[in-house]
Parts: C-alpha cells; sequence; structure tokens
C-alpha cells in the first residue's frame, strides 16, 4: 500500500480550524468582524469560563436569509469577493470563507439570524462540524452565534489553553482593538454576568481612544507620502510598557499585529524607550488595497508592503515628529544651553 493517501474531510477540517481557532480570543475575532463586514449598529459579547465554556457575539447587522445561511458553512464559501483581483481591492474585513466551518468544526455551534426584510429567522445548530438542525426562528433582524464547549471534539487542543483569567484579557485585547477605529460601532463585553468593557458609539475615533485609554496622555501622529497616509496617537516613551499589548496598529482600517510594524515604531522611539519597554497608542496606516497583501495568513494578523521601506521611513519620520514636539521633552535631559535631547538620539540614530 503506498504511503500517500487523502485525508478525510473531518481531518482537513480539523487542520484547516487550528490555523483560524488558536483560542476563545480568535473566535471572537473573527465573530466580531463578521459583524462590522454586516454593518451593525451594535455588537454584544458575552463569555463564560474566560470563552471555553461559551462565546456569544449578536449584533445588528444584515443577517443572513436561510441559503446563505446554511451556506455560510461551507468553507471558503464568502460574500467578500469574486475572484483573484477582489484580494487586491479589499474593503471587507473577511474574506477567506473559513472562519464559520472552522469554529463549527471544533464546538458545539448555533446560529440564529434574520434579514430585516424577511418575516422570520434561520436557526443552524452544528456540533463538531455535523450539522444537526435547520428551523425557523423568531429573531430580532440581525446575527446571534453561540460557540459552547470549545475544542470539546479535539482534547490535545485544550492543553493548550491557558486560564480563564488569561483567556479573558486576550478576548478584551481584541475587543478594544476592534473598536477603536470604528467610533459609530457600539460595543459591549460581559464575562460570566460582569459587564466588562462598554463602549457607547461615539463621533470621533479620538473619543473612542480616550475610552480604551482612559487618563492615559497620547500625542497626535501624522504625516505621509506617495500615496500613503499616517495618523494616530502614541504615548510618551517615559511611561513604555512591559509587552506591547497596548501597541495597537492598522492598516487600512484592519487591526493586525505586524512584526514589521512594530519593529519600526521601536526603531522610531529608538534610545528614548527603555529596552525591553514599549510605547503604547494607536496607528493607522492607509495606503492603496493594491499596494499592501492582507493574504499572508489565515488569521489575517500579518500584512505584507509592496515598498516596505517608504512605509518604515514614513513611520519613522511622523514619530520623529511627534517625539521632537512633545511638550514633556522640552528640557528633558538638558543643560542650560545644551540641544534637546531628543535631537542628540536622532542624530545618533541617523548616523549608526
Amino acid at each position: 500500500m503506498g504511503k500517500i493517501r487523502v485525508l478525510s474531510d473531518d481531518l482537513v477540517s480539523k487542520i484547516a480550524a487550528g490555523e483560524i481557532v488558536e483560542r476563545p480570543a480568535s473566535v471572537v475575532k473573527e465573530l466580531v468582524e463578521n459583524s462590522i463586514d454586516a454593518g451593525s449598529a451594535s455588537i454584544e459579547i458575552e463569555l463564560e469560563s474566560g470563552g471555553r465554556r461559551l462565546i456569544r457575539v449578536s449584533d445588528d447587522g444584515e443577517g443572513m436569509a436561510r441559503d446563505e445561511a446554511l451556506l455560510c458553512l461551507e468553507r471558503h464559501a464568502t460574500s467578500k469577493i469574486k475572484d483573484v483581483k477582489d484580494l487586491f481591492s479589499l474593503t471587507s474585513l473577511g474574506f477567506r470563507g473559513e472562519a464559520i466551518p472552522s469554529i463549527a468544526s471544533v464546538s458545539r455551534f448555533r446560529m440564529i439570524t434574520k434579514t430585516h426584510s424577511d418575516m422570520t429567522g434561520t436557526m443552524l445548530r452544528v456540533d463538531g462540524g455535523v450539522l444537526r438542525g435547520v428551523e425557523e426562528a423568531g429573531s430580532p433582524p440581525g446575527t446571534d452565534i453561540e460557540v459552547k464547549d470549545l475544542f470539546f471534539n479535539t482534547p490535545p487542543r485544550l492543553k493548550f489553553m491557558k486560564r480563564p483569567e488569561t483567556e479573558l484579557s486576550n478576548v478584551v485585547d481584541i475587543v478594544e482593538r476592534e473598536a477603536i477605529p470604528r467610533p459609530g460601532v457600539a460595543f459591549e463585553l460581559r464575562s460570566d454576568g460582569r459587564v466588562l468593557l462598554r463602549f457607547p458609539a461615539r463621533d470621533s475615533v479620538r473619543e473612542r481612544i480616550e475610552s480604551v485609554y482612559p487618563g492615559t496622555r497620547l500625542f497626535p501622529v501624522e504625516g505621509g507620502e506617495e500615496g500613503v497616509r499616517l495618523t494616530g496617537f502614541l504615548g510618551s516613551p517615559l511611561e513604555g510598557r512591559s509587552t506591547a499589548r497596548k501597541l495597537y496598529t492598522y492598516v487600512n482600517g484592519r487591526a493586525v499585529r505586524d512584526r514589521f510594524l512594530t519593529r519600526a515604531v521601536l526603531g522610531a522611539y529608538g534610545k528614548m524607550l527603555e529596552k525591553g519597554r514599549f510605547p503604547e497608542g494607536v496607528l493607522f496606516v492607509e495606503l492603496p488595497p493594491g499596494d499592501v497583501d492582507v493574504n499572508v495568513h489565515p488569521t489575517k494578523n500579518e500584512v505584507r508592503f509592496k515598498n516596505p521601506g517608504l512605509v518604515s521611513g514614513i513611520v519613522s519620520s511622523c514619530i520623529g515628529r511627534m517625539l521632537g514636539n512633545a511638550p514633556w521633552l522640552a528640557s528633558y535631559g538638558r543643560a542650560p544651553g545644551s540641544e534637546p535631547y531628543w535631537q542628540g538620539l536622532t542624530r545618533e540614530r541617523s548616523s549608526s
């Protein structure tokens, strides 16, 4: 008998799910992004046991008709793209058509969804990737998804789950990250019956940032060239954090954890930031969709720039201007008659 064989559909689905669903925060990210793409004005997230026992995401978006709801359980079924060229003109957060089937394959999954024009909604139940039922259901317009007993059918994955408090902390990070660039959308996160986050709809990104960073002074960053635009608010290097958790970066509105961007930000701060520390704040990079590839990894956390040198240079120059103009550096480390502290560091970085 030959050594090469075709894997079963069930095994393939479990392998694919492992790329998308790493922990409860991964589920929340995918479901919240689907809600945003559906045009929701309000998104509610509910957890039990840090998400291991229950994850529920409810929205008031456009919802789905019965046939669409069934189709979304199929792998690579999506309303976001039609052909290859659409990959390079994306305006939606989701596009791969993998999230819902991946989540449903490793949980006890229930979805109730209804369009604004339908009289009744549709309820689907899936256990470990197997469709158990489809029926009509009374529901307000929008989509309500319950994910219970995550990884119940893949016990080895449970070994990688952290304490409920740790998993919950990761979910809080995801909700804050997704909420910041969408001030017009209301978000609420509850855990075991307790409200952890409540972000009412606001008029501006700055107002939402103030909700995520209460009492923290952040300084505006702005600039750009050759079609690349950089905006945001970043903190003082004197108040660095031990992790990059509160450094949120976005590319064309998409939240990313891109190592290239993080390195560019750290490089811009240079020696002004203590070794092993990270700045906090928010940075938005806007550029033509064709100049960035968002289809690098199934989680969509990484991107690849067509001209990384240009992006890195803009990040460095914009943050450098912010650091040079920040009022808290006006006399930091200066003797009478000497140059500002930041100028010496900037010149040292330039010559190295």
